[in-house]
């Protein structure tokens, strides 16, 4: 691990802030993996506080401009899309290094009779999902400047999301498609739910923001096209062969594009502590972040081990051999709060993040204003792989 050129790069960021980052009132808390960064006081001065540590995590205050420069270093030298998770207070944070139970009941906890066996189903369904409807959506969700959390583009593009998964279960008595608004920034997440006979509850879902951590702010080109355009358009294809299909769910399935991940994943954190609160039952929990660029030749879809759950892992693992006959796929660990399913996990809820390559061979042009469709060929041919199986996912956990 490159640990001087991170503690280098983040002392710049201090002074960067230095200006605008007076008052205490800029400071925030975050929590983060101890092994990738391990701030101190007396190593990094009085704008970046280490303020407890346990069981490998770190909370720590930092100066809030600095979160930008952070989410660039964690992604240069520890290959994370996020890395850490901000937190509203010292007393959230510490939620989280008290959170151990909930952490290993949703890494080890059965969660249904997991088994393979709804073909008449399923497979007439994976054979109805286009590639090109994914290229097309991803397109149109790059054409925005950005989708930055704070700002007028990730409001639009949060309400263009919005209005397409509106259209497509328009019709569908059983369907609906809402806002989660956030208190404290812009965009709003976006939830489209499917109610079924039960209320047990499967969630499909990726972030819709993205950011130029080079830039930063809400004027920067942010496309985004894979991180996280691809997640979302592969979500929309799945509702639209769902909802085409004339399918009507047992348990109750809901669709969701997470507002502010790139920034501590606070969409999907404050999302998944009200499905706690509520005592929702999610039974399982698949994350779409990044899958339309083939980084490794070897694998073709890469199971995240860390912060998911173990048997839903290999759950997954069955669906790809099953139905996406001939698609490899493996095991690779992404760190501490790389994406949202860290929160659902945190919650005690189970997790799966099938990612589109290893961590070493992801796509290096994201959080920059060349992550466009151009990585990736300007096609979806390896973003459908995952459609599919995430078509597979719902069909199957619904009739467990």
């Amino acid at each position: 691990m490159k640990i001087k050129t991170l503690a280098s790069l983040l002392i710049l960021t201090i002074l960067f802030s230095i200006n605008s980052a007076n008052s205490e009132d800029k400071k925030v808390f975050i929590s983060i993996d101890t092994d990738s960064l391990n701030f101190t006081e007396k190593k990094f001065g009085p704008r970046v506080q280490e303020v407890e540590s346990r069981d490998g995590i770190s909370v720590v205050k930092i100066d809030e401009d600095a979160l930008p420069w952070l989410s660039i270093l964690m992604h240069k030298d520890f290959k994370r899309c996020g890395g850490f998770m901000r937190h509203d207070s010292l007393d959230e944070a510490n939620a989280i290094l008290n959170s151990t139970g909930e952490k290993l009941f949703a890494k080890n906890n059965l969660f249904a009779n997991y088994k393979i066996d709804q073909d008449a189903l399923v497979t007439p369904m994976i054979n109805n999902a286009q590639a090109s409807n994914i290229l097309n959506t991803i397109g149109q969700l790059s054409a925005f400047q950005n989708r930055y959390y704070k700002g007028e583009f990730g409001k639009k593009s949060a309400t263009w999301i919005k209005d397409t998964w509106s259209s497509l279960v328009k019709g569908r008595s059983d369907a609906t498609v809402d806002f989660f608004a956030h208190a404290k920034w812009d965009q709003p997440s976006v939830i489209l739910t499917i109610k079924g006979l039960s209320d047990e509850t499967i969630v499909l879902g990726g972030h819709q923001d993205s950011i130029n951590g080079y830039m930063g702010g809400s004027s920067a080109r942010a496309p985004g096209s894979d991180d996280n355009a691809s997640g979302i358009s592969t979500i929309t294809e799945v509702i639209r062969v769902i909802t085409d299909s004339s399918y009507r769910p047992l348990k109750t399935l809901k669709f969701m594009a997470y507002a502010a991940e790139e920034v501590g994943l606070l969409g999907s954190k404050e999302i998944a502590a009200s499905f706690k609160k509520q005592n929702v039952n999610v039974i399982g929990v698949m994350q779409l972040d990044m899958t339309n660029f083939k980084g490794d030749e070897s694998l073709d879809i890469v199971l995240m081990r860390d912060y998911t759950n173990d048997e839903q892992n290999k759950f997954v693992g069955a669906i790809i051999d099953h139905y996406v006959p001939g698609i490899k796929w493996g095991y690779d660990e992404c760190g501490y709060g790389c994406s949202d399913h860290a929160s659902w996990h945190t919650q005690g809820y189970p997790a799966s993040m099938p990612f589109e390559a290893t961590m070493s061979t992801m796509n290096h042009k994201i959080h920059t204003a060349n992550d466009t469709l151009s990585v990736s060929n300007n096609n979806a041919s390896h973003a459908i792989k995952f459609a599919k199986m995430a078509i597979a996912y719902l069909v199957e956990l619904d009739h467990r």
